[in-house]
């Protein structure tokens, strides 16, 4: 895809990890690397077990509310190992999947629903394509995993062409407070238990709980996308508010 062109980051973040290795909520992109290296076998299982399926919904979501078709350019950030590419490549658009855990992508390069895709290891924060490049930006589960938020929607902007549309989907708040509540003790205390059942790296989902318990609700989000330069924030809540779909789009 000659719309890419690597852009040198200074040396890797990226180390294979071990068993047992988690992330703290400074989020420190080299224990970041090491922690997504360590789930990567079965990231997708898991992933689908915790959410009761319902990650498929979610992606789905995500790939409909991009305006893209035939002959745009869609970038997946922390795109892992590629499930949510080739869902985006639904669209016909050319999909470009970046992660910064060499782990997670070789797995997904193994796979062969991701065939023909490209993957490149990138960080979220130097993303190494050329300003306005992109129709959209896509990023899903991992915003919440960059050690700069505010950087990382201004990275995003900085590729996207003017008129460009950018997807965060990422677990929010649930509406619902008596939802709520339940969710919150689902995810401090059961998340964990289930992860150590189909987990390759369950002490991983400890750090999972805990930063999506931390990280900002639908409004306040919103609020940094836009302070990031984008316009036309908006979100819907899928799941009860467990996700957040946020919208926006790049002014011209």
């Amino acid at each position: 895809m000659n719309a890419f062109r690597r852009r040198s980051t200074g040396p890797s973040p990226l180390r294979s990890a071990s068993r047992g290795t988690r992330a703290e909520l400074d989020r420190d992109p080299r224990a970041v690397a090491r922690m997504f290296d360590g789930v990567a076998a079965r990231y997708d299982l898991t992933n689908t077990v915790l959410s009761f399926a319902q990650d498929v919904r979610w992606r789905r979501a995500t790939r409909a509310a991009l305006a893209v078709g035939p002959g745009d350019v869609v970038l997946d950030v922390a795109a892992g190992t590629g499930v949510s590419t080739v869902e985006l490549a639904r669209t016909g658009a050319r999909c470009l999947a970046t992660d910064f855990s060499l782990g997670m992508l070789r797995t997904g390069r193994a796979r062969p629903a991701t065939a023909g895709l490209p993957f490149v290891a990138a960080d979220a924060l130097h993303l190494p394509v050329p300003d306005a490049s992109v129709d959209a930006v896509v990023i899903s589960f991992g915003l919440r995993n960059t050690v700069d938020v505010d950087a990382a929607l201004a990275e995003f902007a900085r590729v996207t062409r003017p008129g460009g549309t950018l997807a965060v989907c990422e677990f929010s708040r649930p509406t619902w407070a008596p939802f709520r509540r339940l969710y919150t003790d689902y995810l401090m205390r059961a998340l964990p238990r289930v992860a150590t059942a189909v987990s390759s790296n369950p002490d991983a989902y400890v750090y999972l709980a805990e930063s999506i318990r931390a990280w900002p609700d639908q409004a306040a989000l919103a609020q940094r996308i836009a302070a990031a330069g984008w316009r036309s924030v908006a979100w819907r809540d899928l799941s009860g508010g467990i996700v957040a779909l946020h919208t926006a789009t790049r002014p011209s």
